[in-house]
């Protein structure tokens, strides 16, 4: 009698404290490139946070894995004159995340002053942050 409730008792333990399935974190970052091109600092923070608070995960985490018009999310800021969620997004991403190369190869700073977005307060707010 003792092992059958110990073993009930057990189960349904278990049964609660079971996490609940969260959703797909692709399903949860799917508008975020939109959220970039309008420049809606508001939103892109209340993402991020749902992001690390459902999956345990920093924006530097997912950066690279995100691409929007062939670009990553901070040159994508700069193309669109986001400049609000450029500036957050550099403030949230560590230095090594900010001085790694991109996809293409170049690094942030490199492509910054390429094209002409270094003077941008994103491109000025990237030094600062890396030097």
């Amino acid at each position: 009698m003792k092992k059958s409730a110990i073993a009930v008792i057990a189960s349904l333990v278990g049964f609660v404290f079971t996490p609940v399935s969260q959703a797909d974190i692709n399903e949860d970052l799917q508008n975020i490139c939109t959220i970039v091109k309008n420049d809606d600092k508001s939103e892109l923070r209340k993402k991020v946070k749902k992001v690390q608070d459902d999956y345990n995960l920093r924006l530097g985490d997912y950066y690279t894995g995100i691409s929007c018009g062939g670009n990553s999310l901070i040159r994508y800021a700069m193309e669109n004159g986001a400049n609000e969620v450029g500036t957050f997004m550099i403030k949230k991403m560590s230095k090594s995340d900010l001085t790694q190369a991109e996809a293409d190869g170049q690094l942030l700073q490199q492509w910054a002053e390429s094209n002409g977005h270094i003077a941008s307060p994103i491109g000025q707010e990237l030094l600062a942050r890396i030097n």
